[in-house]
């Protein structure tokens, strides 16, 4: 700065400025410095370099493509003056300018290369391939492709595919795709057939092309189940010519037969993922879209597994033949009772699926698969408590499995035993560092949003933030960590690679990972807003509603704890940051960390935000424009502007989600929440905003008449009257339209309770949200005696969970956990005092 106070005009100045900026990730500002930097030196190749990198970090393709022109008319015989400036064009979508270029720079690159390799060629007789040469030809074929220019793309790869392509697999998909849309189909199936399936008969892409290409559709039932059974003669080892007509086939006879043979097949051979490969059948879509619902294929498995079971048992045989008795092995019988439990599972018949998964555990105690599965019945069964002892039986099996380790720390966390499921990790972290410190460090962003979700449950609202928060800084950092590629897939020609790595930083927040994290921490932020925080301790924000006061004190004591170990964590961080500084002179890292990586979290600090809608705000962005076809991405959009009072944001938000779903409860009363707003508000609003709200009002409530948001709630009600989730969503409607009024708020709650048994959509998850309900005071005062028969009723429905347990069940169930693991504690004594006596 003192530099640019002596000379404004000093290139030098302005360009080392701007690489300060960068350095702190200030990459707007960068850009700046560097383009004044160009005013005084417009030709410096470097200054040049360094502003392309950061407009293709920020993606501003308009000047990186103005940016590489200028770097391309300074050094025209450089490679990256070449591929820079063809690239920027790709990535504008101008691929006809791309390709020109492109193809104008293989002809001078394989003139120079032909020239270089001369002796090689004449001493080995034949043509040196080179593997960067060899991704431009691909390059070339990826940009004529994009542009819609099919045979020019097809015409390179017979021209160059044999002699001068290291990646033989990418030259045959990229000729099978071009010859599918050119509608050389005979050609296709033939690159397909002897290319492509010969090389990998395991890929489903592969067939799905090959039927294309034979021009079988999803009516062409008899022909795609021909083609499948000759490529199971031919390939009578592989699995997806068995597989794969599962899908279509819509003939019970000819599935049971198909089915029947591809079970027995995969029980012998002792295959534990076969109910998850056959789970695709369960559901009520296919992957042939054209078909839906098969029901039928449930039952007719369910039969024929009913079927092994009871032959196994009785002759050791799948049939009931004589000559086959004893022909099958120990274990068919063990893999029999595993799908069946996972069979009952996802059935919901739970207490069928522990039979299963039991006599399985009597067969063979040691399995760690059982015990898996037993831990994710119970855990959908409502008891996660005894899920977690299971789990924790099979990580002992095992104890040096990560997959088990993390699972059994997932089932830690979903019941809510935070710190649990740190110290489970920590056998899995680095010596010496703290689990949780060291997970944030690896990015293990499963746990943090599993610990956000746990923190959120526990009413930890700090916690749960700061766990957000910090997966969205992991999401920066891998932003941050693409500018190293920009020179180096340059450099090393991974040109295909680099496209896709750009195209997947775009759409990096899509990612599952963060719109979980985003979703979490808009859900704490609105209750904040709804509810904001005194200055009391963290002990008064904890739910108490489900834990004893000898937990609740335990897990205070363990809050401060934790508390005192964060603060000697810090002064321990701060100490070794400053020795670092004193004495290690020569590191290349930047003097002050804090600034790369944020600031340090503080979960008081960030429960007691100054405006918790403008920071929910910030996580609701990325949603906006990444995750637009999820409907909670515009369900939350609603909450957050209706407490804002945007009368227009919220009809968007609204417009967004009937798109997608218009049946969804949720929706439905944001929709008569809206409906009532605007008719309190109408006399306050602008002409042409009424005239608005009333014209796309028509569009989404329909037809007829609604004189208040009460009937519009009832007209709601009617079209799902049988789904508890609807009735839910409607008589919290009512009892918040009518605080004044106890009586209508009684008969809210009663049209859900009544006819429980009956209504769809009766789930465990919503049965305790109408519990939370009732307890939050959403229908005012209710009497014991109703709270006592919903959850007897709820009991009856679901034995197993735990939340609908009475207070001597609980006790019960606690006193067998108690009970089974000091039995099993006691025989684990017991076999070491006998090798200690051997």
């Amino acid at each position: 700065r003192r530099g640019l106070r002596n000379d404004l005009k000093s290139h030098v100045c302005w360009h080392v400025y701007g690489l300060l900026q960068r350095s702190d990730h200030k990459y707007d500002e960068a850009i700046k410095c560097y383009r004044n930097a160009l005013k005084w030196d417009k030709d410096n190749i470097q200054i040049l370099r360094d502003l392309s990198l950061l407009q293709i970090q920020m993606r501003d393709l308009e000047g990186y493509r103005d940016t590489r022109y200028t770097l391309f008319m300074l050094r025209p015989t450089q490679r990256a003056s070449w591929i820079g400036f063809a690239m920027a064009y790709h990535l504008l979508t101008d691929c006809q300018t791309a390709a020109k270029i492109l193809e104008e720079f293989r002809k001078t690159s394989s003139a120079n290369h032909a020239n270089q390799n001369k002796s090689v060629h004449n001493m080995n007789n034949a043509k040196s391939l080179d593997s960067e040469q060899s991704e431009l030809l691909l390059y070339q074929v990826m940009v004529n492709k994009e542009g819609g220019f099919y045979q020019e793309a097809l015409d390179h790869l017979n021209k160059y595919g044999e002699n001068e392509i290291y990646d033989k697999l990418a030259v045959h998909e990229y000729k099978a795709e071009l010859l599918l849309l050119l509608g050389r189909n005979k050609e296709a199936v033939r690159v397909i057939r002897d290319c492509l399936i010969a090389r990998n008969c395991e890929n489903r892409m592969y067939y799905k092309q090959l039927e294309d290409a034979l021009g079988y559709g999803p009516d062409s039932e008899e022909q795609r189940l021909k083609m499948y059974i000759d490529y199971q003669n031919i390939y009578p080892k592989s699995q997806m010519p068995f597989r794969l007509p599962l899908n279509f086939v819509n003939n019970e006879a000819k599935f049971k037969s198909l089915v029947d043979s591809y079970l027995r097949r995969s029980l012998r051979k002792g295959q534990p993922a076969l109910f998850r490969d056959l789970k695709p059948l369960y559901s009520s879509e296919s992957e042939d879209s054209a078909h839906r619902k098969y029901s039928f294929k449930i039952q007719v498995i369910q039969d024929l597994m009913h079927s092994y079971h009871d032959n196994l048992k009785r002759f050791g045989s799948f049939e009931l033949a004589e000559a086959t008795w004893g022909s099958e092995d120990a274990t068919c019988i063990l893999f029999v009772n595993y799908f069946l439990a996972q069979h009952y599972d996802y059935l919901k018949q739970f207490e069928t699926a522990l039979t299963y998964v039991n006599e399985a555990l009597r067969h063979t105690p040691t399995l760690i698969e059982l015990y898996v599965i037993k831990a994710k019945i119970y855990k959908h069964a409502g008891n996660i408590e005894e899920a977690v002892s299971c789990m924790d039986e099979a990580q002992g099996l095992d104890s040096a499995d990560r997959y088990l380790n993390s699972k059994c720390a997932k089932y830690l966390l979903r019941a809510n035993r935070v710190a649990e499921a740190e110290d489970m990790c920590s056998k899995f972290t680095r010596d010496g560092a703290d689990p949780g410190d060291n997970l944030n460090e690896m990015q293990c962003m499963w746990f943090q949003s599993e610990a956000a979700l746990a923190y959120q449950r526990l009413n930890n609202w700090g916690e749960a933030l700061k766990k957000c928060v910090e997966i969205d800084r992991h999401f920066a950092e891998i932003t941050e960590d693409q500018f190293d590629f920009h020179t180096y897939c340059m450099r090393k020609m991974t040109l295909r690679s680099y496209v896709g790595l750009l195209r997947l930083e775009d759409v990096l927040k899509s990612h599952s990972f963060y719109f979980r994290a985003a979703k979490i921490a808009i859900d704490v932020y609105l209750r904040l807003y709804d509810k904001p925080l005194g200055d009391s301790d963290v002990s008064e924000n904890i739910n108490t509603a489900d834990i004893t006061p000898s937990e609740l004190k335990k897990f205070i004591s363990k809050q401060r704890k934790a508390k005192k170990k964060a603060s000697a964590r810090t002064a321990n961080t701060d100490q070794a940051h400053h020795h670092n500084s004193t004495n290690d002179k020569n590191t290349d890292k930047p003097a002050n960390d804090a600034e790369v990586v944020g600031e340090k979290l503080n979960a008081r600090k960030l429960e007691r935000p100054d405006d918790p809608l403008d920071e929910a705000i910030k996580f609701l962005k990325p949603l906006q424009l990444l995750a637009r076809e999820r409907i909670d991405t515009h369900l939350l959009a609603f909450e957050i502007y209706y407490r804002k009072g945007k009368i227009l944001l919220m009809l968007q938000s609204l417009k967004r989600a009937v798109k997608i779903d218009d049946n969804c409860p949720t929706l439905l009363r944001q929709l008569v929440l809206f409906y009532n707003l605007v008719e309190l508000k109408r006399s306050e609003l602008n002409p042409s905003v009424n005239e608005v709200i009333e014209y796309e009002m028509k569009n989404l409530i329909g037809t007829g008449k609604v004189g208040s948001a009460l009937e519009l709630n009832d007209k709601f009600l009617q079209r799902n009257n049988n789904s508890l989730v609807h009735r839910l969503e409607s008589s919290k409607l009512i009892a918040m339209l009518n605080k004044d009024n106890a009586e209508a708020r009684k008969n809210a709650l009663n049209v859900i309770i009544n006819d429980l048994e009956r209504l769809n959509s009766v789930t465990i998850d919503v049965c305790v949200q109408i519990m939370q309900s009732v307890k939050d005071g959403d229908f005012g005062v209710v009497d014991e005696n109703v709270i006592e028969m919903f959850r007897s009723r709820c009991h009856k429905i679901f034995p197993l969970a735990t939340h609908f347990m009475s207070s001597s069940e609980k006790k019960i169930h606690l006193m067998n956990n108690f009970e089974k693991e000091s039995a099993v504690n006691h025989k684990d004594s017991e076999g070491q005092v006998a090798i200690g006596e051997e």
